[in-house]
């Protein structure tokens, strides 16, 4: 029993400097953005489109994603992605104009979206295997991947503006999250997995693999992340600028709205991996998305700079859950589910603030922050439309089919799954 445990955690560890490093890689060069543009001398407009081209790059990686979960696996897929995104510091660095700037920016989308389907995967895996939920601290080791580059950055930046100095720096510690992935990743058995449906169904004609069209599930699983993700992302882009146009906040207060949702997020997943086994999946997103839907809109009706950062606190408590548990249930359904789930968290991410935007322009910023409340609301009904896994804990969703079930189960993403 104390090996199993020993095994456990050595995994979760692995997978844990996955989802750091992805956090750690990506705050490092956007930390770094002043800098990109005073040595291009770039517009306002072309720094938004760099970060665009970044996201889309992540968006519209879908069918590559999907096809090189199946041809190499969570684990070679999450190395290569991961030794790609180191890369791409070193091409920012060297990039000696735009135009290379803008692919390179595109290049780490695509990176991005294989790391973010690959260590979802490992992480969706790990709960199988060892029946034990872990996604919503793995998705905790990401922000504080965040923060840790946001440290490195300043840190360096005291020292010297030198833009090599602090990408290389960078590279080293991305090195050493990697190597300690290496160490406990899972890897999936291929030979069993595919010999398993033939000694099932020795008469079942073979099937053309490639991508299939989403099932029913899969497409309210994709709705239930881009309205999760967009209000992840407004919050963290209009959440300053409410309080300090709206609510008339003090200049200095008006950065704690950022922080009160992060810091509450960051709280939450610590503990939500406990609230998953008690209460269930399904209850956690269903619940969790009514609560920062809510209690945004309580206080938008209630104004003031402490109902406000009440609200939300909500929002940040709210959704905390909520993207790691709809990454396990897509994982569960396969990875072509898991990369088109995945990639429209990233366009929830990439329109959402923009939409907000739109809204607030045409009306106001309090219809803007209302659409947001909207958008968690609608992630709760989504979740009355998902079967959600029953790992080791009260639920009521059915329980999901065995890494054996056919093509109308709930599978794992890695059907049959070892420690490395």
């Amino acid at each position: 029993m104390l090996r199993l445990r020993d095994d456990y955690r050595r995994a979760q560890l692995a997978i844990a400097a996955l989802f750091c490093f992805l956090g750690f890689q990506y705050a490092t060069w956007v930390s770094r953005l002043p800098a990109l543009k005073s040595r291009l001398d770039l517009s306002e407009a072309e720094l938004g489109l760099l970060l665009m081209v970044c996201g889309v790059g992540a968006a519209v990686s879908f069918p590559l994603v999907a096809a090189l979960m199946r041809r190499l696996g969570s684990r070679l897929l999450a190395t290569l992605s991961a030794l790609a995104l180191g890369l791409v510091l070193l091409g920012l660095t060297v990039a000696p104009n735009y135009p290379v700037t803008l692919v390179v920016a595109c290049f780490d989308g695509i990176a991005v979206g294989c790391l973010n389907v690959a260590m979802n995967a490992q992480g969706a895996a790990l709960e199988v295997k060892y029946r034990r939920t872990a996604m919503s601290r793995l998705h905790a080791t990401f922000s504080a991947g965040s923060l840790l580059a946001a440290l490195l950055a300043s840190g360096v930046n005291a020292f010297t503006t030198t833009l090599s100095v602090h990408f290389g720096l960078a590279a080293v510690v991305l090195l050493l999250l990697l190597g300690l992935a290496q160490t406990g990743m899972l890897t999936d058995d291929r030979k069993a997995a595919a010999e398993a449906p033939e000694a099932a169904e020795p008469q079942a004609p073979k099937k053309r693999r490639g991508l299939t069209l989403p099932s029913r599930v899969t497409i309210w699983m994709g709705l239930a992340m881009v309205f999760g993700t967009i209000t992840e992302g407004a919050m963290n882009d209009w959440s300053a600028l409410y309080l300090k146009d709206v609510v008339n906040a003090a200049p200095q207060l008006a950065p704690l709205g950022i922080a009160v949702v992060s810091v509450m997020m960051v709280a939450a997943r610590i503990f939500a991996d406990g609230w998953r086994t008690r209460f269930g999946d399904g209850r956690i997103v269903r619940f969790g998305s009514l609560l920062a839907g809510g209690g945004l809109a309580l206080a938008l009706l209630a104004g003031g700079v402490v109902p406000t950062l009440l609200g939300f606190a909500c929002v940040g408590l709210g959704v905390a859950a909520v993207t790691p548990c709809i990454y396990v249930a897509a994982a569960r359904q396969g990875s072509d589910a898991l990369a088109l789930v995945a990639a429209t968290g990233t366009t929830g991410l990439l329109a959402g603030p923009a939409v907000i935007g739109f809204i607030a322009n045409g009306s106001s910023l309090v219809w803007g922050m209302a659409a947001v409340a909207a958008s968690a609301a609608v992630v709760s009904l989504c979740a009355t439309q998902i079967r959600w896994p029953a790992l080791g804990g009260a639920d009521d969703a059915e329980p999901a089919a065995p890494a054996s079930a056919g093509p109308d189960g709930i599978a794992p993403p890695e059907a049959a799954l070892r420690e490395a």
